[in-house]
């Protein structure tokens, strides 16, 4: 015992070093790919049913296939993880999804492609358990925020990038190019990761001690803050598992169900108005520039200060949001509600989720969280879809923010704060 929180408290203080950067730069990467997956989507059912590849229907059960596949990937990964290491989970997902992405930008048919978008979700679905987990464990408490919060602003990147990229390349090569450049793209960072080391608190709490310290000696060679500085605190988090995956599926859910809802079918809902496909798209990379803005707020403020407000704040936008008829106020509001959906995401999924749990449940924990908030939004394209054509896409926003309303209750009422406290 004594060995093992010598360790931990090494774990804790570590400065950063050519080693921690290596890992970040991986982690951002794949997360970069997992946040451009949703977009990619977006972009694709746009198109696909514009083009009358497939019906509006048809383009729900494609996104849905998505979402499905992802929760399946969620919860494999965590009993992947917490019983067989952090490597495992994280070396074979991206090939699976790179080969089958590949693969879909040869679908014949509808059903192909949702057969196929399925599986590779599946593949993809370790990726944001495992990506945001990883940074939490290997990033020093000082700084864990920052950099948990950093690997999100990255992540959320591809949101314009991805937009941008469609709005480029599908009116020139069809939708059929995207899937051959992500699927490309996520084979690359297969190969560049096959080499990532494993989780030193995973084989602490595993009692792996010796191979536990050959990796903190490659990550302490920097040296180590120290624990007399005020901002390193030697308590520990306390939240009782129950009470963690309570706090961690509703706000992860409610993430979910807010973000992929609105910007999903954000293209579609301009197609609507009568803006053209890629006018759409290039308006949605527009107000997803926003995304980056106050992700790091957690480290300053505190977690549940931030996501508490950000949930209200997404309310409140999109209210506003669905009361816009002119270019300008879609580009103002919506460049709103984005940057606080991001916030969200970049406090709730990429740093708050995983520090609610103990490291021997981590994985599972995030796995469990991610994978119910991805069969709840299996659902929501099919009540969009309803709303659209059978009542008013009002009912979007309406639902958007009740949603987030509830989280926002629940975040505070039950959340702890963990503002660089330690997590075992």
């Amino acid at each position: 015992m004594e060995q093992a929180m010598n360790l931990q408290q090494r774990m804790d203080t570590t400065k950063e070093t050519a080693t921690f950067y290596r890992v970040f730069a991986m982690i951002a990467a794949g997360m970069i790919l997992d946040g451009a997956d949703v977009y990619l989507a977006s972009a694709v059912n746009s198109a696909i049913v514009s083009t009358h590849f497939a019906t509006l229907a048809q383009g729900s059960v494609f996104l849905s296939s998505g979402f499905l596949g992802l929760f399946f990937g969620s919860i494999f990964a965590g009993f992947i993880g917490d019983f067989l290491g952090r490597r495992k989970a994280y070396s074979t997902n991206l090939l699976i999804f790179g080969v089958l992405t590949l693969c879909a930008a040869f679908a014949t048919n509808i059903w192909m492609l949702v057969g196929l978008r399925f599986f590779a979700a599946i593949g993809l679905g370790a990726e944001i358990v495992t990506g945001y987990a990883l940074i939490n464990e290997f990033a020093p408490i000082k700084n864990r925020g920052r950099w948990s919060g950093v690997t999100s602003v990255i992540a959320n990147l591809a949101a314009p990038l991805t937009l941008l990229l469609a709005a480029s390349v599908i009116p020139r090569y069809t939708w059929r190019a995207m899937f051959v450049i992500v699927g490309v793209l996520a084979l690359i960072l297969w190969v560049v990761r096959r080499h990532f080391p494993e989780s030193p608190r995973w084989l602490i709490a595993r009692g792996e001690y010796d191979k536990a310290e050959k990796i903190i000696e490659k990550l302490e060679v920097n040296g180590s803050y120290s624990t007399n500085d005020s901002s390193v605190k030697r308590q520990p988090v306390k939240t009782r598992i129950g009470i963690g995956l309570l706090v961690a599926t509703v706000a992860v859910s409610a993430v979910n169900l807010t973000q992929y809802t609105f910007t999903s079918w954000m293209p579609t809902l301009l197609i609507k108005q009568g803006i053209v496909v890629v006018h759409s798209l290039t308006f949605s990379a527009v107000m997803m520039a926003g995304a980056p803005i106050g992700a790091l707020l957690v480290d300053v403020i505190g977690r549940k200060k931030v996501i508490v407000s950000a949930f209200v704040m997404t309310a409140v936008f999109g209210m506003i949001y669905s009361q816009q008829h002119t270019t300008v106020g879609i580009l103002t509001v919506g460049f709103l509600v984005v940057t606080m959906m991001y916030i969200l995401m970049a406090s709730v999924v990429g740093v708050y989720m995983s520090e609610l749990f103990p490291t021997y449940f981590r994985f599972r924990g995030t796995g469990y969280a991610n994978g119910v908030a991805k069969i709840l939004t299996v659902l929501t394209p099919y009540f969009a879809a309803w709303a659209i054509t059978q009542c008013s896409a009002n009912l979007i926003f309406y639902f958007i923010a009740a949603v987030a309303l509830i989280a926002a209750i629940v975040v505070a009422v039950y959340g702890p704060e963990t503002k660089q406290k330690a997590i075992y």
